[in-house]
């Protein structure tokens, strides 16, 4: 391969598109795969999308305001850039994340024709992701025809969901019809089960653990002998704990009180519980805990939103060690997760009933161990990186072809 502006190739690519942002990052393929470069276009389809580049070697972000209308969009500008610093001859593959597997794929595998066609099928599921994700995928496939791409799907971590815990209560032909608890967060589990095998103790990612991703979506997984057994999760990403701009759980029957009352449809409303809840719907100032977490002391809304926050991801914690009989290790992860440490203790706080004790010194310095050294469990900080976990499995399945 030739010398690039980031040294011999060949690369992985890996997309990560959420549903107005997009993540990039290149790898030199290796074993483990090296991050070279990461690329992050947010506020897509808005006047002032920003893309922001930060080398993996300097870590200094360099961002400039463009124009990126749609996903495909900031694909091609992409693709324009890497031609000039790499050469598209000299990546070897693509991994895109898909947040929605369904219920026929519970591994990475290489984007075929049919694999597209149920992706399009199965759109109604995720629409919130899966058509941008899609569009993604055929975006490169013009730009490079031929070239390896594999679809890492985020319901893959929990497609082995105890039966039980998949089931949905609703009449059984919709089960059929592949409605069941899906769960999500699926690749930054996947990530954080790799490093606590690394950095934990020996066994310790064998036992009763608990995964909180804590982002702007915010989920919890119950892990067992390297299972998932129980995630917060369930049918869609909206579902489970209240998140930046997502309701999480609510009771079905407000949907039908909505409609009689205010005249809402199921488009409106769909809009309501993905963009317009959560933390921003509580406190109507912010969907950003740091903002709600330096506002706090002076508006009672963002007191409010923050406190609702740590209330029902403590009671997750309770909920999900009861599915495992107890808990050995607690991570953990995702921006809140691993920046936000007044939130971390506030969800931490009267469980010692359960082992935990959080150490105040460590937590506000954001040490890899928050809990107390004569603590039952062991409280962990993991950073996450979904991309570094594309990239393995991208490079795990070109080792097979």
């Amino acid at each position: 391969m030739a010398q690039t502006a980031f040294g011999p190739g060949p690369f992985i690519l890996t997309v990560n598109g959420g549903s107005s942002s997009l993540k990039v990052a290149l790898f030199r393929d290796e074993n483990p795969p090296v991050s070279m470069v990461r690329c992050l276009f947010s506020r897509i389809g808005f006047p002032d999308s920003l893309m922001t580049v930060v080398s993996g070697t300097t870590k200094k972000p360099e961002s400039r305001t463009l124009a990126v209308p749609d996903h495909a969009a900031g694909m091609d500008l992409l693709m324009h850039w890497l031609e000039q610093a790499v050469g598209l001859g000299n990546i070897r593959a693509v991994g895109h994340r898909v947040v929605h597997g369904g219920v026929t794929y519970s591994r990475p595998e290489r984007v075929t024709p049919d694999m597209l066609a149920e992706l399009r099928r199965i759109s109604p599921y995720d629409p919130e992701h899966l058509p941008s994700e899609i569009s993604l995928i055929e975006a490169v496939g013009r730009r490079c025809p031929g070239l390896f791409q594999a679809a890492c799907f985020d319901t893959a971590f929990h497609h082995d969901l105890p039966r039980v815990a998949a089931l949905l209560p609703i009449p059984r032909r919709y089960d059929a019809q592949g409605l069941r608890r899906y769960g999500f967060h699926g690749l930054s589990c996947a990530f954080l089960m790799r490093e606590l095998t690394r950095v934990g103790k020996t066994g310790e990612a064998d036992g009763r653990i608990i995964l909180a991703h804590l982002g702007n979506g915010a989920s919890m997984t119950a892990v067992r002998r390297g299972r998932s057994i129980e995630t917060t999760m369930g049918f869609t990403p909206t579902s489970g704990l209240p998140m930046s701009r997502r309701s999480g759980d609510l009771d079905p029957g407000i949907i039908a009180y909505l409609a009689r009352t205010e005249g809402m449809d199921v488009e409106r409303f769909h809009r309501m519980v993905n963009a317009e809840s959560g933390l921003l719907g509580v406190s109507e100032l912010s969907p950003d805990m740091r903002d709600l977490l330096a506002q706090e002391a002076r508006d009672p809304r963002a007191a409010e939103a923050v406190a609702l926050f740590c209330y029902h991801a403590r009671k997750a914690v309770g909920a999900l060690a009861a599915t495992l009989g107890g808990l050995d290790t607690l991570v953990f992860s995702g921006g809140i997760g691993e920046h936000a440490a007044p939130v971390r203790a506030r969800i931490c706080e009267s469980m010692e009933f359960l082992g935990i004790t959080i150490d105040p010194r460590r937590n506000q310095a954001g040490e890899p161990v928050l809990s107390r050294q004569d603590g039952q469990v062991t409280v962990r900080l993991i950073p996450t990186d979904e991309e570094t976990e594309i990239a393995r499995s991208v490079h795990e399945l070109l080792g097979m072809e």
